[in-house]
């Protein structure tokens, strides 16, 4: 069996690699228009911030090998040509067009299975100066080599990053951490807008204004200008000196290959393909960023594009096997994806509560905020969850985070449940492994889920922060803060319609309060706040809520 692999990053050597192990007498090729193969492009930005020195790690294998084609033959024992492109395909005669870059010479390969592995390209938005010298796309190791040759022999001090996504989180953190004054625009009015909710974005955007970050929220870039190199960015709104700039806005599918050549693909782009990766040619598969997917239980109808690294060794595999002739379908994703950002993680898995309302589902959020370990275990930090569940059957459908801890344990944890097709109780009954370094007695993410049961019950009456100030500023509902006296007098709301009543003492002091007005109960958390409104609801005070997440949870 001949088979022909095109694109050799993620995918590709996922797919010949296990391939080989399944049918060690197939003849296995795999071509890269590139220099390079199999590269950690996910750690670039680490690269640039110095978290290891050499940039040939993100090529070498843990035991510090090059991963280029005399290792794939002698280690793994299929064919790797580098810098030969594809040029097009031949379906009728199963070949392949190719040409090599050193030699110019041209020649027709032969393939009884062919795999599309061709990646993605980053999108250039149109606009004028992308061309100028110090303007970077994050993809590739030579972006990140060069900017931190460049950084230190021009001595550049001033970086706008174009877009608030995944990477130029990462590089916003690189950036700071080398020294340069970093601004950030995006045109959206929140970080990560294809990724979170405005409230949890808020939450995470105020920990980069933190580290020194400047956002530019709401505004597009219409240029870059410049003699040669950078000299500012113009947006819409003003004009951003700078002498380097970052561009990473969006990932587009390389799917050019497979739309010549008559297979089918989304108007918009990707390739389409089945639950084994085959497209609309039987003996033609494709994975990996050229390649769309479908959501995990239905949730989503249609194909959908979210290229990551991690699903793109998923499809290596299951191609792999389909071509073998183990039949294990792809069950889909769940859209998790998670960022460091400073001493933050920032992640999400599932449905966000703004996507739900768009395709017309009945959802119900809550949000907690607190510490990631029990409070007298010194390395407890706070962080915040944002829970989406069905109202119909209690089926969680999405989980945002934010904050200091091991986010990616929640994450992990939530889209287990979600891929699984999990309700709230099944979250909560999780048997968790607890001990104070960990994670409290009730694991933070078990205590979402179980405040959201009590909210589809009607137990529970919070609103989410950015409901409780739109409140506050119509001067619709007053804060009442229950913390203790020396709690208040440390940290304090700044806005003028705030009543201090310490918990235990509400019921006497409850004439205080308003009735003409929402009340809108909280503390540290809002435990405290949560068992306020439940007080006032016996003394017969109907229009009472708590704000989710309390002080922590603040955004604002």
């Amino acid at each position: 069996m001949k088979v022909l692999i095109i694109g050799g990053v993620a995918c590709g050597p996922k797919t010949a690699a296990r391939l080989k192990r399944l049918c060690p007498d197939a003849d296995i090729t795999m071509i890269e228009k590139d220099k390079l193969v199999s590269y950690g492009s996910c750690g670039l930005p680490y690269y640039v911030e110095g978290v290891f020195p050499d940039i040939e790690e993100l090529i070498n294998t843990p035991a510090g090998v090059p991963r280029d084609a005399a290792f794939f033959d002698k280690t793994k024992g299929f064919k790797v040509l580098t810098q030969t492109e594809a040029l097009s395909i031949d379906r009728k005669n199963k070949t392949v067009r190719v040409r090599y870059a050193q030699s110019g010479k041209e020649e027709n390969s032969a393939y009884d299975k062919l795999v599309l592995a061709t990646g993605g390209y980053s999108f250039r938005p149109p606009i004028s100066g992308l061309d100028l010298k110090n303007v970077w796309f994050m993809t590739h190791p030579d972006h990140a080599e060069s900017m931190k040759r460049e950084i230190k022999a021009q001595g550049l001090k001033k970086a706008v990053l174009v877009g608030a996504g995944f990477i130029n989180i990462e590089m916003a953190e690189a950036l700071v951490r080398q020294g340069l004054d970093v601004t950030m625009i995006e045109m959206f009015d929140q970080i990560m807008p294809g990724v979170l909710d405005k409230d949890i974005a808020m939450f995470a955007a105020k920990h980069l204004k933190e580290k020194g970050v400047k956002l530019v929220l709401g505004e597009g870039v219409s240029g870059i200008e410049g003699k040669s190199s950078v000299e500012a960015v113009m947006t819409n709104k003003q004009r951003i000196s700078a002498d380097m700039v970052v561009v990473a806005v969006g990932t587009r599918p390389n799917d050019k290959l497979a739309r010549d050549a008559g297979l089918m693909c989304m108007e918009r782009g990707g390739i389409i393909v089945n639950a084994y990766g085959q497209t609309s040619d039987k003996d033609i598969y494709a994975g990996g960023d050229c390649a769309l997917n479908h959501y995990m239980n239905g949730l989503m109808s249609g194909p959908l594009f979210v290229p990551l690294g991690s699903t793109a060794n998923k499809h290596g595999r299951i191609i792999a096997n389909h071509i073998a002739g183990l039949s294990t379908p792809f069950k889909g994703i769940t859209c998790s994806g998670i960022v460091k950002a400073f001493a933050y993680a920032v992640g999400r898995t599932g449905i966000g509560e703004k996507q739900a309302k768009e395709l017309g589902l009945d959802v119900e959020t809550f949000t907690w905020a607190g510490p990631d370990m029990p409070h007298y275990m010194s390395e407890s930090k706070p962080f915040i969850i944002k829970m989406i569940a069905s109202r119909r059957d209690r089926k969680v459908i999405g989980v945002q985070l934010a904050g200091h801890s091991n986010c990616s344990k929640r994450l992990d944890v939530a889209a287990s449940v979600i891929s699984l097709g999990g309700t709230l109780d099944d979250l909560s009954d999780i048997d968790f492994g607890y001990a104070p370094p960990y994670s409290p007695p009730i694991d933070p993410i078990a205590t979402c889920a179980q405040m959201l049961s009590n909210k589809l019950d009607g137990i529970a009456k919070g609103v989410c922060a950015l409901e409780a100030k739109s409140l506050l500023d119509s001067g619709k509902a007053v804060f009442i803060d229950v913390r203790t006296s020396d709690e208040f007098e440390t940290v304090t709301m700044p806005y003028e319609n705030v009543i201090h009543i310490p918990l235990d003492e509400l019921k006497k002091r409850v004439g205080e309060l308003p009735k003409d007005k929402k009340i809108l109960a909280y503390c540290k958390v809002s435990m405290r706040g949560y068992e306020a409104q439940r007080i006032l609801n016996s003394l017969g005070f109907d229009n009472v809520r708590f704000i989710e997440g309390g002080i922590a949870g603040w955004p604002f």
